[in-house]
């Protein structure tokens, strides 16, 4: 079993973590929901299992990239 804390508050987390904890300390939980660099320590220091973030891609900038693919016939 897996709880995601999904776009919370790191103190918010902070207490979700130990209310789980204190219920079932096998559950794995994961944060997830505005992790960037500035935030991910802090919310790593709460004691969930798992991060997961879109940032590397949701704040990079974008590069765009087209392939032509033609005909290989033999002639």
């Amino acid at each position: 079993d897996i709880i995601m804390l999904d776009n919370m508050p790191v103190e918010q987390m902070e207490v979700a973590v130990k209310l789980i904890r204190v219920r079932n300390n096998n559950i794995k939980i994961e944060a997830s929901g505005n992790v960037t660099l500035k935030t991910i320590r802090a919310v790593a220091e709460t004691g969930v299992d798992y991060i997961s973030s879109s940032a590397p891609i949701t704040r990079s900038s974008w590069l765009d990239l087209s392939m032509r693919l033609g005909s290989w016939d033999k002639q």
